[in-house]
C-alpha cells in the first residue's frame, strides 16, 4: 500500500459505531472516529470532502438499503463500511443472510472507490458480549473473506487489547468513549498508509486500582435501568433506536471542522 497516500475525499457507511457514539461533544453531538479520521485527511488534501452516512442501530438490510447506494454513486476515494455487528446481538440472527447482505454491500462498494475500508468491529470484556462472540468471529470470517476477494483493507480493532478494556468502554457497554475513538481513528490511518501519530494505539491502558464492589453494583444498576431494560424493550418491539434519525452527514461536502 501506498506510505501516507493523499485522499480527496471519505464517505463512511454504518450504525452507531460510524455515527460515533458515545464521544460526546459539549453540544450533545457525536463526534467519533470517522470525524477524527476526516480531520486528518483534510489537513492533507485542501478541499477534502466527507460524508458520514451512517445511523444508530441500523442491520446491514436497512444499511445496504438506505446506504450502500448513497455511498456507491458519490465516487469517493476511500469508503469505510461496518455493520452487522447489530445483526449478531439481535435474538435471532441469520448469519447466511448476513453473509449475502454484506457480500452484496462489498460488491457494490469496492468497485466505487480507491480504497474500501472493512472492521473486525471491538468486542468489549464481559459477560454480556461473551455470549455473542461465536457470532461475532463468525461475521469477521465473513469480512475477512470478502476482504481477500475485493482488495479491500480489514483494520483488526477485535484484536486490539486495549479495546477490549472495559475502561475504554461507555456506561452503555456498548459503545467506545472518545479515548476509544481516537485509537480507531489511529488505526483506519495506520491501515491506510499513513506514518503513525500514536504507533501505541493498541497497547494496553496502564493499570488502575479496580472500582470497589459498591461502585460496580451501583453502576451495575445504572446500566440496567438505563440501558439495558431500554434495549430489550426496543428487541421485543421491533424498535431501533435510530428510527426516523437522519444520516449524520448525508452529503459529500468539504470538511469543516465545527467541533466546539
Amino acid at each position: 500500500m501506498q506510505t501516507n497516500p493523499t485522499h480527496s475525499s471519505l464517505v463512511a457507511v454504518g450504525d452507531s459505531f460510524t455515527e460515533g457514539m458515545s464521544d460526546r461533544l459539549p453540544d450533545g453531538s457525536y463526534r467519533g472516529w470517522a470525524d477524527l479520521l476526516a480531520a486528518r485527511m483534510a489537513a492533507r488534501s485542501p478541499g477534502f470532502r466527507y460524508a458520514n452516512l451512517a445511523v444508530r442501530g441500523k442491520l446491514i438490510g436497512q444499511i445496504v438499503d438506505e446506504q450502500v447506494g448513497v455511498a456507491a454513486a458519490m465516487g469517493a476515494d476511500v469508503i469505510t463500511l461496518v455493520g452487522g455487528l447489530n445483526d449478531t446481538l439481535r435474538p435471532k440472527c441469520d448469519m447466511a443472510l448476513v453473509r449475502d447482505l454484506l457480500t452484496q454491500a462489498v460488491e457494490r462498494l469496492a468497485p466505487s472507490c480507491k480504497q474500501l475500508v472493512l472492521m473486525r468491529s471491538p468486542g468489549r470484556q464481559g459477560p454480556v458480549l461473551d455470549r455473542f462472540r461465536p457470532r461475532m468471529e463468525a461475521l469477521f470470517a465473513i469480512i475477512d473473506d470478502l476482504a481477500a476477494l475485493h482488495g479491500a483493507v480489514v483494520v483488526d480493532l477485535y484484536g486490539a487489547r486495549s479495546l477490549a478494556d472495559p475502561r475504554l468502554w461507555d456506561v452503555d457497554r456498548l459503545h467506545l468513549t472518545a479515548d476509544g475513538h481516537r485509537r480507531v481513528a489511529e488505526a483506519v490511518w495506520q491501515a491506510l498508509g499513513h506514518e503513525a501519530e500514536d504507533p501505541g494505539w493498541h497497547a494496553p491502558v496502564p493499570v488502575t486500582p479496580p472500582p470497589g464492589w459498591m461502585t460496580r453494583r451501583t453502576t451495575d444498576v445504572r446500566f440496567a435501568r438505563q440501558y439495558l431494560l431500554p434495549w430489550i424493550g426496543r428487541r421485543l418491539t421491533g424498535r431501533s433506536s435510530g428510527d426516523g434519525l437522519p444520516p449524520k452527514r448525508p452529503d459529500l461536502l468539504p470538511y469543516e471542522d465545527t467541533a466546539p
